[in-house]
């Protein structure tokens, strides 16, 4: 079964609303297309910066299917379909693979916090499911629970299409511990934009970063410059761009990079509740980061 590389940056990106609440696809396809025209190796629409969780299951199709057309294959699209109920996640799965995505991103379940056991199922039923390849996404900070790296080597060794994880747990040694428990050809992205160099230091092949919402050529070129073994200007750019890295959560994600990206003119900054505007203070924060390093 051959199955594309995910080596390379690949953006989460953003679902803009409109000022009644109601999608945006014209601003979506818009930011699809200045994502194609930056270089980037994929996208992936509703992940949780995507604001999956407020989406209708007819938005998140919707989502995935604009994503898809915009991309024309162009690019990769690795549609967000987790869930903490097995039976949704293999009906978010199968709808994204009609709809022509490229690959499935699979959180781990969130607050019923499966055992080991548990997620191991989970997986494979998705996974079995479809044709298409599965990268898993471990996220323990949101989700309460770390897909033991026990259970990623039983996945890759029984499901053929599960061959990468979005490690999001910020730990260098988790990424050393999978890169040892693995198959070469098993690939592991950052799911963090400021933890990118280091991890791709200890085996990961890319990042799934936030970021890129906003400066999609310059992630897409640290990632590049590793991989061809550029060291010096990987690390200049890491350098550069860490203040937003960094300030991008300083409130909780997408509200940042959404706040930035209306900032720059590029869609509405609107999210929906629970989440809400940046306070003043956390804004002028970001504002004056976005100005430093000449994004405004």
């Amino acid at each position: 079964m051959s199955f594309p590389s995910f080596a390379g940056a690949h953006t989460a990106l953003i679902t803009p609303f409109q000022e009644d609440g109601s999608l945006d696809e014209a601003a979506l396809t818009r930011l699809v297309e200045s994502q194609v025209a930056a270089g980037i190796s994929g996208v992936i629409p509703v992940g949780t910066t995507g604001e999956s969780p407020t989406l209708s299951h007819e938005e998140h199709a919707k989502v995935i299917e604009i994503t898809v057309k915009a991309a024309a294959k162009r690019i990769l699209v690795i549609a967000g379909t987790g869930s903490n109920a097995t039976t949704e996640a293999v009906e978010l799965t199968k709808e994204a693979e009609k709809l022509g995505a490229d690959a499935s991103l699979q959180v781990a379940p969130y607050y019923n916090k499966p055992s080991a056991e548990g997620l191991y199922r989970h997986f494979r039923k998705v996974a079995d499911s479809v044709a298409i390849p599965i990268v898993l996404y471990s996220i323990p900070g949101r989700c309460g629970i770390e897909i033991p790296v026990s259970v990623v080597v039983r996945l890759a060794a029984d499901c053929p299409n599960v061959v990468a994880i979005k490690e999001a747990g910020g730990s260098v040694e988790r990424v050393n511990q999978l890169r040892a428990a693995l198959p070469e050809s098993f690939q592991i992205l950052s799911g963090d934009d400021s933890l990118t160099l280091p991890f791709m230091a200890s085996g990961a092949v890319g990042v799934i970063s936030v970021a890129s919402n906003i400066i999609p050529a310059e992630v897409q070129g640290l990632v590049e410059s590793f991989l061809k073994g550029d060291m010096t200007k990987a690390q200049e750019l890491h350098a550069r761009y860490y203040p937003l890295f960094r300030d991008l959560f300083i409130e909780p994600n997408p509200v940042p990079i959404k706040t930035a990206l209306a900032a720059k003119g590029i869609c509405a900054g609107n999210v929906r509740l629970p989440l809400c505007e940046m306070t003043d203070l956390n804004r002028d924060v970001l504002m004056k980061t976005l100005r430093s390093i000449g994004i405004l």
